[in-house]
């Protein structure tokens, strides 16, 4: 039956994904299952998508209240679970106005264009240039792809977009000297999750964001794998003990509907004006419902508490691990977003780990990314750690 739907797939499906060979039926927790059966303890969660794991009840009874009531009206009107989910996302953060859409690509679509509009408005032509990071990852419009410091994902689009700066990640001095009169914004990921997993260092962004401030340059934080949770703390930036002017957001931000948003504060917001920018579907009814249920449970089950400690728990088995494997070269992440980098091909190992029933990925050919859902238990954790260790002692004889 799985072979049959696959093929199927192949045949009607472009091909932009290198998919799992297995065709995923039902979701329940940390746990997925497929065609034929069988269970797999998911360690990706949908690309830190389903923070509160598969057909959370919350957002399922959210969604279905909602759809009893209404799908769509445009944003011509206004619509009660829009100002809920905004509401709770400026209560929750630095920021005073949200503005909504449907992908991580669109939110920092959005940034951008929020950070070249406010800079024009203010200053006049000329000041639009962005410095971004190497490395870093931002999405795959045409604009976002422009922004991301990773040529691989470039390739076949020239010519990109110009205006991005791209310098060296966690090197202040090298931000420093690209700073210009033509420089509106400067564009981050606090981990660098598509690039392997690399955290920014605490002094680098606090100097980056004196800096930024200095010189009135936005500092726009892509919180669109780090943000809801992840890390521990409802935003990556509060690690940092700083404030952004945008933040961009998506993943988890409804537990698997896709939606977006950008929170800004309120002068760099106000740039955008009736006809500047919009989303049909940004913070449609159904979408805003399963915003707000997915806050909500966050916030009113300690779920991020509990993330912080069950990642700690996670980085200790990690660590464990690498004392007994000489090819861990590192583990490094917060929360529950970590990598483990190996000396030995990744890829491989992935495929192992799907073997014995567990679902993770791997970036940049060497590094495994694992971002399970952040309700995840140390009952799984020890499972998942067992089973790294039987595949990582086969690897070592």
């Amino acid at each position: 039956m799985q072979e049959t739907l696959i093929k199927k797939a192949q045949q009607y499906i472009a091909n932009t994904y290198t998919r799992f060979p297995i065709v995923v039926t039902k979701g329940e927790g940390c746990w997925l299952w497929d065609l034929d059966g069988r269970r797999y303890l998911d360690f990706l969660a949908g690309i830190a998508v389903c923070s509160l794991g598969h057909a959370n009840p919350n957002v399922r009874d959210g969604i279905i209240a909602q759809a009893n009531k209404l799908f769509h009206v445009s944003n011509l009107f206004y619509t009660e679970p829009q100002v809920k989910a905004a509401e709770i996302l400026v209560e929750h953060s630095f920021g005073d106005k949200v503005f909504f859409c449907n992908s991580g690509a669109e939110a920092n679509e959005a940034a951008i264009k929020l950070a070249r509009r406010y800079s024009w408005k203010k200053y006049g032509e000329g000041r639009h240039e962005i410095i971004v990071m190497e490395n870093s990852f931002h999405g795959r419009t045409l604009a976002t792809v422009s922004a991301t410091g990773q040529p691989k994902f470039q390739e076949g689009f020239a010519p990109l977009l110009e205006g991005f700066i791209c310098v060296p990640f966690n090197r202040i001095d090298l931000v420093a000297e690209r700073l210009s009169g033509k420089t509106c914004a400067v564009m981050i990921e606090l981990i660098q999750a598509e690039g392997g997993v690399y955290p920014a260092k605490k002094e680098y962004v606090k100097k980056l964001r004196d800096i930024t401030a200095g010189k009135d340059i936005l500092l726009i934080i892509d919180e669109v794998q780090t943000g809801i949770g992840r890390t521990g703390k409802f935003f990556a930036y509060e690690h940092y003990d700083i404030e952004p002017d945008i933040i961009s957001l998506a993943k988890a931000l409804g537990s698997g509907l896709p939606v977006g948003a950008i929170i800004g504060k309120e002068h760099v917001m106000e740039a955008f004006v009736p006809g500047t920018h919009a989303s049909t579907f940004g913070g449609s009814p159904i979408g805003a419902a399963a915003i707000t249920a997915t806050l909500n449970t966050l916030i009113d089950e300690k779920i991020i508490e509990r993330c912080e400690e069950t990642g700690k728990y996670l980085r200790k088995g990690l660590l464990s691990l690498k004392k007994r494997y000489p090819f861990i070269v590192d583990v490094r992440g917060m929360g529950l977003i970590w990598g483990v980098e190996l000396s030995i091909d990744g890829d491989e190992l992935v495929k192992e780990f799907l073997k014995e029933g567990i679902i993770v990925n791997c970036v940049k050919g060497k590094v495994l990314r694992l971002v399970p859902p952040l309700i995840v238990k140390k009952e799984e954790i020890d499972i998942f750690i067992d089973i790294a260790n039987r595949i990582f002692e086969r690897k070592k004889s």
